[in-house]
């Protein structure tokens, strides 16, 4: 399973970074990826990083602000999100895949993080 955790309020232009603490199997053969969902929105699938070697993707809308890294010792994946803007709150969630890909289902999620980036 996966755990979510790190998120809050933060004001405008601040950064946080969330945490997704892997147990219960081997992150090293999956990719991790975020996404998230705003109330009355659709999912918006952000960052992937395949296994290793680790390659990553991002959304434009996120590109240049968030950075997805992995830690396959400590089962742990991270999201460092810079810059942050009011339309980034939403609840984050990490999610366990066979690769990186639009379509590709996934195999482990956690519950989610809010995040509310507000003034």
């Amino acid at each position: 399973q996966l755990e979510e955790s790190g998120g809050g309020l933060v004001e405008p232009g601040r950064s946080l970074r969330l945490s997704c603490a892997a147990s219960g199997f081997t992150l090293d053969y999956y990719a991790i990826g975020w996404f998230r969902q705003a109330p009355g929105k659709e999912r918006e699938d952000l960052s992937c990083i395949t296994g290793s070697p680790a390659k990553t993707i991002y959304a434009d809308s996120v590109k240049g602000r968030f950075t997805i890294s992995r830690d396959n010792r400590k089962k742990m994946v991270y999201l460092q999100m810079n810059n942050l803007e009011e339309e980034d709150t939403a609840t984050y969630y990490c999610a366990a895949y066979t690769g990186c890909g639009v379509g590709i289902p996934s195999v482990y999620w956690g519950q989610g993080t809010p995040v509310t980036v507000s003034s």
